[in-house]
């Protein structure tokens, strides 16, 4: 069991930068393929970017390549989402999510509450 909260999101205009955290209490996330998620007003939640155990491999949706980087710090119990060049349709609910079978295609098995990500044109 791992619980998952999200911060970091909020108002900005495009073209700016956000990054998000995703701290995790109970089991440490070292043993979690982990992953970004956004859902916005009507909208299915999509896959944004994930990453391996180890950081090493990391996965991106097209829409989101060269601008979001996703990154973890294992030893702080700790995932990031660095947001660059930020677009009106990146407006969305960000969530964390963790899965225990090691691939982004999940199944993923815990859930943070999300964060709101408001880009302003």
């Amino acid at each position: 069991q791992v619980q998952l909260v999200e911060s970091g999101g909020g108002l900005l205009q495009a073209g700016g930068s956000l990054r998000l955290s995703c701290a995790a209490s109970g089991r440490g996330i070292s043993i979690y393929y982990m992953g970004w998620f956004r859902q916005a007003p009507g909208k299915e939640r999509d896959v944004v970017a994930g990453i391996s155990r180890s950081g090493e491999i990391t996965n991106y949706r097209d829409s989101v390549k060269g601008r979001f980087t996703i990154s973890r710090d294992n030893a702080k119990n700790t995932m990031y989402l660095q947001m660059n060049s930020l677009k009106p349709e990146d407006t969305a609910v960000y969530y964390c999510a963790a899965g225990l079978l090691g691939t982004w295609a999940g199944p993923y098995n815990y859930w943070g509450q999300g964060t709101q990500v408001t880009v302003s044109s």
